[in-house]
């Protein structure tokens, strides 16, 4: 099968309600693989060198997640070279997202799929999280392979009210250990681990959703 079979087949076996009969959809998949191979040999975006294997470790992988992520407002921690946000923001022009990346040489590529995809759906920061204050309230922030769950709460917990209890915090994991998720500590908490089912890709894939408890107001005891 070429790239574009590959894809299709793939897409008709993912968990997801998302249609992804566009063909300008399948298109722009294709299109963001050709863009990551040919901007890897120059700026080292990813340890995998075959476009066929990128589709199903980075992009299928990426897309496993969609069902489980409320919008419309996302931020993609530690974006790197577009992974899960790109793929994520190419199925749901509807959503909006940030892709977080402190990296120049992968900030800078993914502003470039950003304008050879003409997708109007996506910001890239091009700051440490910790940096980043956006202005609208965000519904969902995601991770890939971008820190243990402490740290990435830690890091991220002040792009919330600490009164907002809808939004929620999505970590891809290859395997979460149980001490990792002794690390989310109160107000947040684990409130699932799905094991997830990527097309293409045999090895075990988790997302831990954490979410945040209401805080209580501090009492004036003056």
């Amino acid at each position: 099968m070429n790239l574009a079979e590959r894809l299709e087949q793939s897409l008709s076996e993912l968990d997801c309600p998302v249609q992804f009969q566009s063909r300008r959809i399948r298109q722009r998949v294709i299109q963001y693989l050709l863009l990551i191979e040919k901007w890897n040999k120059q700026y080292n975006l990813t340890a995998i060198r075959t476009i066929e294997t990128m589709l199903y470790r980075h992009v299928m992988d990426s897309l496993s997640i969609i069902s489980y992520i409320n919008g419309p407002k996302i931020v993609d921690v530690g974006s790197g070279a577009g992974l899960p946000g790109m793929p994520l923001a190419i199925a749901r022009p509807d959503w909006q997202i940030i892709l977080v990346e402190s990296n120049q040489k992968k900030a800078a590529f993914l502003q470039q799929v950003k304008i050879e995809l003409g997708l109007a759906n996506i910001a890239i920061a091009s700051a440490r999280i910790e940096g980043l204050s956006p202005t609208d309230k965000i519904n969902t922030i995601i991770s890939r392979a971008y820190a243990s769950l402490g740290v990435f709460v830690k890091t991220t917990r002040h792009l919330v009210s600490p009164e907002d209890i809808h939004c929620r915090w999505l970590a891809m994991k290859s395997r979460c250990a149980d001490r990792e998720l002794e690390e989310v500590s109160a107000p947040f908490f684990i409130e699932n681990k799905i094991p997830l089912a990527v097309p293409g890709l045999s090895a075990r894939r988790e997302l831990i959703i954490i979410g945040q408890s209401a805080q209580l107001p501090k009492l004036d005891r003056g």
